[in-house]
């Protein structure tokens, strides 16, 4: 017994379960984001023969401060596609040196009624700052009891959105104006899922009897969203936009 009556055995117990969650809350934080770095910086190494978890660093004698360097930004992208929007993604695939550091953002142009459909990032959380123009935005929650919630709302030139990470959400621009937004991520390289493509445009197709009942439409219908073309206006892993010098 301890000096407050409490047997040894139950408060060994106690300290064992307390050390136990306290692991499993650190390790949940530690995998929840890019591994932190170990030493200043981890220029990826595009040419690298070596698997790792993000890319392999390049030796630090051959590191330029180009390697750190993104231009383009100030530039409107084209928006002269089906959805009115295009997006100039800078993350670890176009800037090197954000390889290890855990973040990357985007400019997001708009022309007037211009669409960023709906999609999910599966490696971050969003924050979305509007530039220019009017934005109507918004997020859809994983299944609760009351359904999957839409959290939405007009945003105006100065506003900031978060979109929480894996969540579907999506911009639409309701003015008649072009509209340009910047997104920062809590990742190097985020992940983009665009809903509408990961369904109907997936290589090979989901077979059409799987998609149809849970969308309540028919195979015909199905099969006719499987023969055109979906759009991606990020190409997260293609040449940006906007080339940098």
């Amino acid at each position: 017994m301890t000096p407050y009556g409490v047997p040894r055995r139950v408060q060994m117990a106690a300290r064992i379960i307390l050390i136990a969650a306290l692991l499993a809350l650190a390790s949940s934080r530690a995998l929840a984001f890019d591994p932190s770095p170990l030493q200043d910086f981890c220029v990826a190494d595009y040419d690298s023969k070596v698997s790792v978890n993000g890319f392999a660093c390049m030796n630090a004698k051959d590191v330029t401060v180009d390697d750190f360097y993104f231009t383009g930004l100030d530039k409107a992208a084209s928006t002269s596609n089906e959805l009115g929007a295009n997006i100039t993604l800078v993350n670890v695939e176009r800037l090197p040196g954000l390889n290890t550091l855990g973040v990357a953002m985007s400019r997001i142009d708009y022309a007037p009624f211009g669409l960023n459909p709906p999609h999910s990032h599966p490696r971050s959380s969003e924050i979305l700052h509007v530039a220019e123009g009017t934005l109507y935005a918004g997020f859809v929650t994983s299944n609760t009891a009351q359904g999957n919630l839409l959290f939405a709302k007009k945003l105006n030139k100065g506003d900031a959105f978060v979109f929480p990470r894996g969540l579907v959400h999506f911009q639409f621009n309701n003015g008649d104006i072009p509209a340009v937004a910047f997104a920062t991520f809590g990742s190097q390289s985020p992940g983009l899922v665009t809903a509408a493509n990961a369904l109907f445009g997936s290589k090979p197709p989901i077979p059409d009897y799987i998609l149809a009942r849970p969308a309540q439409l028919s195979k015909t219908t199905v099969d006719w969203l499987q023969e055109q073309q979906w759009l991606d206006i990020a190409q997260e892993n293609g040449p940006p936009s906007v080339q940098a010098n």
